[in-house]
């Protein structure tokens, strides 16, 4: 029991230190972050990189849980911008997120009839019934929805006000997924067969279609592209030469008052089409590394979520466990081969929003408090105290006089406002600490990693540290 003269004794420790006066009143005025910002950590924090990549203008989930969909569709526009010679390019978010919320309906409603059985007290149901349909996810998500659905360019299904704050339209979804989840029990209790649950499972699925149908507008199964790439300095561009381009105007290079540059243009063209085309990768070949420094969860095993997901029979989420080393020289490696890197990791820690910093050395709160944080990341994923949270994409890095890694430039999709235009600085101490996952090209491991992906995984249960779904912060 606390008691007052514990409370007292406390106070006049508290006061008898003229360094716990000065930080209440930085705090209480400023805030704990900006109270305990070092400014000298700031300008110690170059933000110039030995490798770094080109990539288009800065992308804003605003007020949505997209951040994994918007950190993979970065990875692929690099790619579509480099090889069609485009200025700038983004993928439609909204086209990928209208069926998602779908396939996760019809995920959450399979594990519904899954664990038809299960108790609602049970760890598994309440893991399950947890976010029917929220907006979290991971790269193997996105990959199985593009594999399925195809893309779209934004121009051909832009944001709307529910994509851009999906709260009303999650929390009512998943309100009717869970009468749903009800309904399907008791008609289960009271001897309806499998066949005729499947049944009614197929008529809920015809009222989530009209409620996602209704807040984001159906997505178009065709639709016309016009964009205009860049000339080199022969008033050509070498990366759009596959049919389906056109040059601009009279096609010639004189001065006749059209806009020069070489013009793509696609009459009625389909998701799957346009995906197929424009898109050059194989998602199949990207991979998940974890780095998960847990007694449960031993180097060179490959886990993989059993429950979570979104499209039925899609790609697994699985990851292989690797250390630290191993895990940041594919990342490496990849950039170098001019690749974007997806990653996930906990953005809460130690961070500046406003001048895009991830640095525990600048963000000194140990100081402000008087007190020293002492966890290593296995305990921390253990005790929950930094899962991931946020996604973001992974575009340069600076590789110090031995080849190693010392700051890293990321591109996040909070918009231009947030970090330095849109992208954060995240030194090497905190990346080791606070990044957990990345999706990695097969072609840049090693023998001994690409063996792991060839054995039987490890099922990992929702409520397991090695890899909580990120939920976007």
């Amino acid at each position: 029991m606390l008691t007052a003269n514990q409370l007292g004794e406390y106070s006049a420790l508290f006061n008898a230190d003229r360094a716990n006066i000065v930080a209440a009143t930085a705090a209480t005025s400023s805030g704990v972050l900006k109270a305990a910002t070092d400014y000298r950590g700031l300008r110690a924090l170059p933000r110039e990189f030995s490798i770094e990549l080109k990539q288009g203008s800065i992308t804003s989930q605003r007020r949505s849980g997209r951040c994994w969909m918007f950190a993979s569709l970065n990875v692929l526009r690099h790619d579509v911008m480099r090889r069609w010679g485009l200025d700038d390019f983004e993928f439609s978010e909204t086209y990928l997120f209208f069926y998602d919320k779908l396939e996760k309906s019809n995920h959450y409603l399979e594990k519904i009839l899954e664990t038809i059985d299960e108790p609602t007290d049970s760890r598994l149901f309440q893991a399950i019934n947890d976010y029917p349909a929220d907006d979290g996810g991971w790269w193997a998500m996105f990959a199985a929805l593009a594999a399925k659905y195809g893309l779209v360019p934004k121009s051909a299904y832009p944001e709307n006000a529910n994509s851009r704050d999906s709260d009303a339209l999650t929390q009512y979804l998943n309100a009717k997924l869970r009468e749903f989840a009800r309904e399907l029990r008791s008609a289960h209790e009271n001897g309806v067969g499998m066949d005729g649950l499947r049944g009614r499972k197929s008529a809920m699925m015809n009222t989530v279609y009209r409620i996602v149908a209704v807040a984001l507008g159906e997505p178009p199964r065709s639709f016309d592209w016009v964009a205009r790439g860049k000339d080199d300095e022969d008033g050509k561009n070498g990366g759009a030469t596959e049919s389906g381009t056109e040059r601009a105007g009279a096609g010639n290079d004189s001065d006749d008052g059209f806009i020069k540059g070489t013009v793509i243009v696609e009459h009625g063209i389909t998701p799957m089409a346009f995906y197929a085309k424009y898109v050059k990768q194989d998602l199949d070949r990207y991979v998940g590394l974890v780095n998960a420094p847990m007694k449960r969860t031993p180097f060179g095993r490959l886990y993989r979520l059993e429950h979570d997901g979104n499209v039925v029979g899609g790609q697994p989420i699985e990851f292989a466990n690797v250390p630290l080393d191993v895990f940041k020289k594919a990342i490496v490696d990849q950039l170098r081969g001019g690749r974007p890197v997806w990653f996930a990791c906990d953005c809460d820690q130690f961070a500046l929003r406003d001048e895009g910093v991830f640095d525990r050395s600048t963000v000194r709160v140990e100081d402000l408090f008087g007190i020293e944080y002492t966890m290593g990341k296995g305990d921390r994923l253990e005790y929950g105290v930094s899962p991931s949270n946020h996604a973001m994409t992974l575009i340069g890095v600076n590789l110090d006089a031995d080849g190693r890694p010392d700051r890293w430039k990321i591109e996040n999709s909070w918009g231009k406002d947030a970090g330095r235009d849109g992208y954060f600085t995240a030194t090497d101490a905190w990346f080791d600490d606070y990044v957990n996952e990345v999706a990695i090209h097969d072609d840049v491991l090693d023998d001994a990693t690409k063996a792991i992906f060839g054995t039987e995984p490890v099922m990992v249960q929702p409520w397991e540290p090695i890899s909580r779904a990120t939920r976007c912060a």
